[in-house]
């Protein structure tokens, strides 16, 4: 499993946040107790919802640029395969 990795957060407004992290638990604790992106500080409390880990920074910041420019049904979408997968295992 990488080192680094790329997130999403579930904002009180039904909103995501896309970020990338070394320690994405760590990161959003960071953005709950308001310290973290603008954008999360008035959207709080936020929730984990999904990861992916990379072996380098430049992958997963790569893949944070495209994870941004998806629509919020399709970062919905993602979410749900996602909590699916966790669910299976």
């Amino acid at each position: 499993m990488g080192k680094h990795y790329v997130y999403l957060l579930a904002c009180r407004d039904g909103s995501y946040y896309c970020g990338y992290s070394t320690d994405p638990v760590a990161r959003a604790e960071t953005h709950n107790r308001g310290k973290g992106a603008k954008y999360t500080r008035s959207r709080l409390p936020v929730r984990l919802v999904y990861t992916e880990s990379y072996e380098s920074k430049e992958a997963a910041m790569s893949r944070e640029w495209h994870l941004k420019r998806l629509s919020h049904s399709q970062k919905a979408q993602l979410v749900r395969d996602f909590a699916a997968e966790g669910e299976k295992e």
